[in-house]
Formats: C-alpha cells, sequence, structure tokens
C-alpha cells in the first residue's frame, strides 16, 4: 500500500514539474506589436512561435471594436458563430490552447 501511494506521489510530481516546466516557458506577446491591434497586421506573427500556454494581449478602441475567439470555418468566412467567446475590454489576455487558435 505505501508504494502505491509513493508512485501516486511520484506521479504528481511529475505532473507538476511538466506543467511547471511548460508555464515557465510561456511568452505573452502584444498582438500588432506596440500599436496594438489594427487593421494590417497579418505580417506581425512573422518570426514568432507560438505554443500552447503563451498569452496573447489584444490592446484596442473598447466600444469600438472587439475579439472574438472562433474556429476555421468562423475565421475563414469572418462570421461570428452562436456560443462564441467574445472579449470587449480593450486589453483582453487570452491563453492560447493545444492546435490552431483563430480570432477575429
Amino acid at each position: 500500500m505505501a508504494l502505491g501511494r509513493g508512485s501516486a506521489i511520484m506521479v504528481l510530481l511529475v505532473c507538476f514539474l511538466a506543467l511547471h516546466s511548460e508555464m515557465a516557458h510561456a511568452a505573452t506577446y502584444t498582438v500588432g506589436g506596440a500599436g496594438g491591434w489594427t487593421f494590417n497586421t497579418v505580417g506581425w506573427p512573422k518570426g514568432k512561435r507560438f505554443r500552447a500556454g503563451d498569452t496573447l494581449v489584444f490592446k484596442y478602441g473598447a466600444g469600438a471594436h472587439n475579439v472574438v475567439a472562433v474556429n476555421k470555418a468562423a475565421y475563414d468566412t469572418c462570421k461570428t458563430p452562436r456560443g462564441a467567446k467574445v472579449y470587449r475590454s480593450g486589453n483582453d489576455q487570452i491563453r492560447l490552447t493545444r492546435g490552431q487558435n483563430y480570432f477575429i
């Protein structure tokens, strides 16, 4: 029984270290750079390597604009699907998930 507890503690420790390591390497990016998220930021991602756990900061004029987390189909059509997460603060911080992340 003690071996079982020890194994469980070891698994938890390994999981903690893996998560801590991933978070320690997470980066924060202001979308669009110092100017914030505006039109024609298509070249902004060039040279950056985004990973799950990184944070994107969207800075824009609240009230006039927003950010919507969408799937690829909605991104391609630039239409907000029902139930999509809409950010409106003008200083939104969004943590990237595994896989592709799309925003309009």
